[in-house]
């Protein structure tokens, strides 16, 4: 009941052949391949006769890999079934008994899921009965004596049981002893312990993988190969560089002439790995590979269960026939009664359609044996008699494969050799703004003319130092493919000194005016001029990053033309920077220019500026003399319109201020005698008003019809421009 799965395979085992009913044959681990995306492939063989069942024991946690991946050869047989335990023995041997796993917590727990259950107690109260309840009381204790200082709160559990002479209680805590007396019970309970105990235990699960002979006789191969998570291999290098000096040529007088030639440094690769596979590797075929390669996951070890619809189940109503009063006798001349013709005719049932022809029933996946075909080729080659790992690159990845037998205990941590080679290298200093903003960095340029590729790693430097090798600094290295190179830096050069200004400009290099607006090409341009202070100690070849702005494209210097300093060098560009090469003579000090242009559009609506702006825009020598004449009598129709709409403004105050004036001269007639010498001028200073605004509002008729007229001249002069 506990291992139902186990129980199966093992019934499965004793039906089949006397072959399978021997022990299982033993897969051993032959190759370990792992990969820079995160997992491993693990190979395993074994040599059968006959059908045979290997096992093979795996990690809980590399199940659902194993399941995904797990892939069986066999060079002249064929390929039966894997069966393993199922995903959760513990819920399996719950799932029949009366109570869960979190009843034995406690034994109140289990005795109120197994109520009813008969029990024999010892102790101060000796009973027998069955259980009725438990029932959780706090109970308060008291201290006596000088220092007491009140008493603690104990939970206790009252037991209820229905006893021959009625129900007797009992605190649980109190009982000496206390079990069950039908021994069903006490087996389930603990058969229930044993199974958690022995699931604490179980980390691995053992497959079973049946290989079939079919028909094949004598001692075959069969291997099993997985690919399941582990720990990302590192690569990581130590390059020894010639002494300082060693790679420049002298043109004779003992000078260098400033172009570094290419010295060779040796390059040595290791593998750094570990062993977390859960079990040693003995003499095993080890490779690794650098790569991008999609893996995935997916729980195939997790059972699911598809969500059903559920349909109520359909009660058919209740049916009261009616009392029958008799029926009226007819002539059966006469047919049918109106009841009769209008009761539907019988429907004839339709004839069994013939019993379907039986499907051929499909062969035995035994006798299939899709994967029964000429295995490939082993991960491995032990035709190597070099310590370095062989090296092969693929169209998405780079194999490393160590020649000779590798043996790794489960934990353990091991260093490969990858490459052990010279590669031609180059001496330069490497300016990034961003890193160091007055001094440039000591690196070098690596390039890769082996025939594989390197993977991404840290990279140690040791130079050659009064004949003795010498840590000079360490540097991070990119994915270098065959026939790239990469700068590596390494350490601050603070012999040289390196000073930026940024000398930003803007030109106009097109303008053009049509129905009334302006489109301007403005190019802006940022020059950065930099000067540096070479080195009293040697020459240098200094690489300058300057920035790369979306947008914005280097005008110079251009690719191949002479710079100050040196001859023709071409400009290298990366996604971030374009990179100028500068020779800098020892104690020199040398200039480069950069500059980079962005053109960009403006475009003004000439309708929408004032006098003074069409003004300042007809002073732009940089415009066509058409378009600055056109822009000036542009700004004198726009000061005349503005003229108008001054006196318009000045009228129109006038107006208001007359209005008020009358409104006052109003007020005050209102308060003055009849016939008085003040009501008499009053009266007259009105007429006055009167009669002035009259003339004010024909002169603001005057003034807007000129002012409009202006606008129109200014329209039409703004339409008509044109270049």
């Amino acid at each position: 009941m506990l291992r139902p799965a186990l129980l199966v395979s093992t019934a499965a085992l004793l039906t089949l052949s006397p072959a399978l009913a021997q022990t299982p044959d033993a897969l051993v681990l032959k190759r370990v391949q792992l990969s820079t995306g995160g997992v491993g492939s693990f190979e395993y063989e074994a040599r059968v006769t006959g059908d045979a069942a290997l096992t093979l024991e795996v990690r809980r946690d590399q199940v659902d890999d194993v399941l995904k991946s797990v892939v069986v050869y066999d060079d002249r047989g064929g390929v039966g079934t894997i069966d393993l335990p199922g995903a959760e023995p513990l819920d399996t041997a719950f799932r029949e008994l009366p109570f869960s796993r979190d009843d034995l917590t406690s034994p109140a727990a289990l005795l109120t899921a197994l109520k009813g259950a008969e029990v024999e107690t010892d102790g101060a109260r000796a009973l027998t009965g069955r259980v009725l309840s438990v029932t959780e009381e706090t109970a308060q204790t008291t201290f006596t004596g000088a220092n007491s200082a009140g008493g603690a709160t104990i939970t206790r559990h009252r037991l209820s049981l229905m006893t021959a002479s009625g129900v007797r209680q009992l605190i649980l805590e109190d009982t000496d002893a206390l079990r069950f007396t039908d021994p069903r019970v006490q087996a389930q309970v603990n058969a229930a312990l044993a199974a958690i105990a022995d699931n604490a235990r179980r980390e691995r699960r053992r497959l079973t993988v049946r290989s079939l002979a079919n028909g094949a006789e004598g001692e075959r191969t069969v291997r099993v190969a997985f690919v399941a998570a582990t720990p990302l291999w590192k690569a990581t290098y130590r390059l020894s560089l010639p002494a300082v000096g060693a790679s420049n040529k002298t043109n004779g007088q003992g000078q260098t002439n400033g172009q570094a030639t290419q010295a060779q440094g040796g390059l040595q690769g290791w593998a750094v790995l570990e062993n977390l596979s859960g079990e040693d590797w003995r003499d095993v075929s080890l490779s690794v590979v650098s790569g991008n390669p999609v893996t995935l996951r997916q729980a195939l070890y997790t059972p699911y269960s598809v969500e059903r619809p559920e349909v109520p189940v359909e009660v058919l109503g209740r049916v009261l026939p009616t009392s029958d009063e008799g029926g009226v006798a007819l002539d059966r001349g006469r047919g049918l009664s109106a009841a009769e013709s209008a009761r539907p005719a019988p429907v004839a049932m339709a004839a069994p359609p013939p019993p379907a022809m039986a499907a051929p029933m499909a062969a035995p996946m035994a006798k299939a044996a899709p994967f029964a075909a000429a295995p490939p080729p082993p991960l491995a080659s032990a035709s190597v008699t070099s310590a370095e790992a062989t090296a092969a690159d693929t169209s998405t990845q780079v194999l490393f494969r160590y020649p000779q037998p590798v043996t790794l205990a489960n934990g353990g941590t091991l260093m490969m050799p990858i490459a052990d080679r010279a590669l031609p290298v180059e001496r330069i200093a490497l300016y990034q703004p961003n890193t160091q903003p007055r001094h440039p960095l000591a690196a070098l340029r690596l390039r890769n003319d082996s025939q594989t590729a390197l993977p991404p790693g840290l990279l140690t430097f040791y130079e050659t130092v009064n004949n003795a090798p010498t840590h000079v600094g360490d540097a991070r290295m990119a994915t270098l493919p065959v026939g790239e190179s990469r700068l590596l830096s390494f350490a601050v050069d603070s012999a040289v000194t390196i000073d930026r200004a940024d000398q930003p400009s803007r030109h106009l290099t097109r303008a053009t005016a049509a129905d009334g607006v302006m489109l301007l090409t403005v190019s802006d341009r940022q020059t950065s001029v930099y000067t540096v202070a070479g080195a009293r100690d040697g020459d240098r070849k200094l690489v300058i990053e300057h920035p790369r702005r979306p947008g914005w494209t280097l005008v110079e210097p251009k690719d191949g033309e002479p710079k100050t300093g040196t001859g023709a060098e071409p400009v290298d560009t990366t996604a971030t920077a374009h990179r100028l090469t500068l020779a800098v003579p020892a104690g020199q000090t040398v200039t480069l220019a950069v500059s980079t242009e962005r053109p960009r559009q403006e475009r003004i609506v000439l309708g929408d500026l004032s006098a003074d702006q069409l003004t300042a825009q007809a002073s732009a020598q940089e415009l066509p003399a058409a378009l600055r004449d056109g822009l000036k009598a542009l700004a004198a129709l726009r000061a005349a319109v503005a003229d108008k709409e001054r006196r318009i403004a000045d009228i129109e105050r006038e107006q208001q201020d007359r209005v008020a004036e009358q409104e006052r001269l109003r007020a005050n007639l209102a308060a003055l005698p009849n016939g008085s010498d003040l009501h008499k001028r009053t009266l007259a200073k009105m007429g006055e008003a009167e009669n002035r605004l009259d003339a004010l509002g024909r002169d603001l008729t005057t003034a807007r019809a000129e002012a409009e007229s202006a606008r129109a001249t200014l329209r039409e002069r703004v339409r008509s421009l044109k270049l």
